[in-house]
This record gives C-alpha cells, structure tokens and sequence, in this order.
C-alpha cells in the first residue's frame, strides 16, 4: 500500500486493539502518550504568530496615547470611548501573545494534549474584558446624556479628532488585517479573535469620524454622545460573538459539520479497504483538531495490514488537517452483516 507523505506538528500513533506508550526517538520529536512534537515545523508557526501578534500590541499603545491625548484635549467622549477601546484591545493583544507564546509550547507530563486550550482561554477572557468596556462606555455616554455634559470642542481641535479617527481606522485596517492572514495560516484563535477586535477598531473609528464631521457641520453635540453609545453596542456584539466560540471550543465542542464531512469523505474513498467505520469524534483545541474513530476490517485481516491501513487513513486526513491527533481502534467483522465492502465479502466463509 502506497504512503502518502505527512505534514503536520504531530506525528501520530495509530494503535490496534493494544496500547504501546511511545518514548523518545529522535532529537527533534519529544513525545509523550500518543503525540510527538515536531519542534522544527511548530517553531516557525509559533514564530510568525508571536511576531504577528508583538505588532499587535506596538499599534495599540501607539493608538491608546494618541486617542486618549486628542480626546481629552477635544473634549470628546467618542474618542475618549475609542482610546478606552483600544486600550482593552491592548490587554487583550498582551493577553493573546502570552498564550500564543504557552499554546506553542510541547506536550508535556502534566498536559499530555498540549496546551492549545490556553488560547482558546484567553479569548475567552478577551471577550469578557471587552463586554466591561462596553458596558463602561454606555454608562458615561448616558450619564452625559441625562446630564448634559457635553464639553465638546468644536472648533480646530475636531479637525484633529477627526484626523486621530481616520489614522486609527487606517493603521487597525492594516495591523488586523496581518493579524487575519496569519491566523487563517496557522489556525491560531487567539489571533483570529484579536483581528477582529482591530476590525471592530476600524468600523467604529470611521463611525466617530461621520459623527464628528456631522457635529462640525450640523453643531449638534449630542451626536458624540450617541455615535459612543453606538461605539458601545458594536463592541458588545463582537464580546458575543467571541464569547460563543471560545466557549464551544472549551466544552470540547465537535468540529464544523464541513469539516466533519470530509473527514467522512476521506474515510469513504478508500471504502473498498475496510467493512465500515464508526463512532467519530471530534474536538478542537486551539489549533489542534483531535479525531477518533472505530475502523471495522475483515476478521482475518492482521495486526500489520491493520496498521498499515490504519496508517494511511491517518496520512490522508492529516494532508488537510496537518494537526490532527488521529487515533483509530479497529474492530473485527464479524460477518453477519450485509453492509460490508468488497473487501469485507471477499473475507466472508464461503456458504
């Protein structure tokens, strides 16, 4: 049977009715359990997601000191709501590089599975920390609100809150965008969850830049007011949003029905190798994709053919998931069944 080279952080081991402890074979692997780390290809993953990930966190204080300079000098919530914005996205960005930074470290005694769960942990927390600034900028744009406190100026220095929306709308499209590209390559949470934080950045700063140019031109103060508040229900929904998936991935949520499937259609190309398949399971952790399955062969069929198809199985999913943990427990025919494959019927005893 032909192999098909793998691709991936893990080399898996795929195991037959008993179970081998793996150990140390090479100075590249550190293996522990069922998985072995492969250090040369997870390094230059955790490189370019740490790297990503330090822009990330540059751009924002650059972002909060200039928001936070200019709104306090224009007098405008909007802004100030904006700097406040930025600076939980600074936390969350710290947040998201030190778990990038523990999520890309090898599997261990203590955590045998690794540790992608600590990414889906701090989005997580990112999504709670954005929920409280949220609802911080809709206390004081209502309390301004009933008040009337407004203390906008609206004269030459809007035209600097206005520039101070723009470069903040022009830098967050630039740096999410980065931090976007890198996420989908490395299938990294916490990154994915910090561009759109920064994408959020972007809708809103355009929004309190119209809201500001509309005060200049209409005299309408109360606008700052409202375009914050407005500032506050985007975040919020992007909190949700976040809040849904690292909590699904937590709770060991199964992969996406899309992913599932070809999962499925993989397993079926090679339908005519084995009687059937069942049981699959499937989780996510981090970047890691855990999978498990029954696979039913011919009751005849040895350990080593067992292996060897079990072996290529493993081969083709992981040249699309490349870090899937794959573990496959085969079965025996038992031959009463009419829903074998042909090479199930091949095996059968002949009546």
């Amino acid at each position: 049977m032909s192999k098909h080279p793998v691709q991936g952080s893990y080399r898996k081991i795929i195991h037959s009715e008993v179970f081998f402890p793996c150990q140390r074979n090479s100075d590249t692997d550190t293996m522990f359990g069922f998985f072995s780390y492969k250090k040369a290809v997870t390094g230059q993953s955790a490189g370019a997601k740490q790297q990503t990930a330090r822009l990330s966190v540059i751009s924002n204080i650059s972002l909060v000191v200039m928001k936070l300079a200019v709104g306090s000098a224009v007098g405008s919530l909007a802004i100030i709501s904006e700097a406040l914005h930025s600076g939980i996205d600074l936390l969350a960005a710290l947040i998201a590089y030190l778990s990038i930074k523990k999520a890309s470290e090898p599997p261990d005694e203590i955590h045998r599975f690794g540790h992608g769960k600590f990414e889906d942990i701090s989005g997580f927390f990112e999504a709670l920390l954005i929920f409280a600034a949220a609802v911080l900028i809709m206390y004081e744009a209502v309390m301004k609100l009933i008040h009337g406190e407004t203390g906008l100026d609206t004269g030459t220095l809007l035209y600097v809150g206005i520039a101070v929306m723009g470069v903040s709308a022009v830098v967050n499209f630039y740096v999410s965008g980065r931090l976007m590209n890198v996420a989908k390559a490395t299938e990294s949470i916490a990154l994915e969850s910090d561009a759109w934080h920064l994408r959020t950045d972007v809708y809103t700063s355009l929004g309190i830049m119209a809201g500001l140019v509309l005060i200049k031109l209409t005299g309408i103060v109360i606008l700052d007011q409202l375009f914050a508040f407005g500032v506050a229900v985007v975040i919020m929904h992007a909190a949700y949003e976040l809040t849904v998936r690292s909590f699904g991935t937590l709770t060991d949520r199964r992969l996406s029905d899309k992913e599932e499937d070809r999962i499925k259609q993989i397993l079926c190309d090679h339908a005519t190798d084995y009687a059937n398949f069942h049981a699959l399971r499937t989780r996510r952790s981090g970047a890691d994709r855990f999978i498990d399955l029954h696979l039913v062969v011919a009751k005849d069929t040895t350990v080593q053919e067992a292996h060897d198809l079990s072996d290529h199985l493993e081969s083709d999913i992981l040249l699309e998931f490349p870090r899937a943990s794959i573990s496959i427990h085969v079965e025996p025919c038992s031959g009463d069944c009419n829903d074998c494959s042909s090479l199930c019927r091949e095996h059968k005893p002949a009546v």
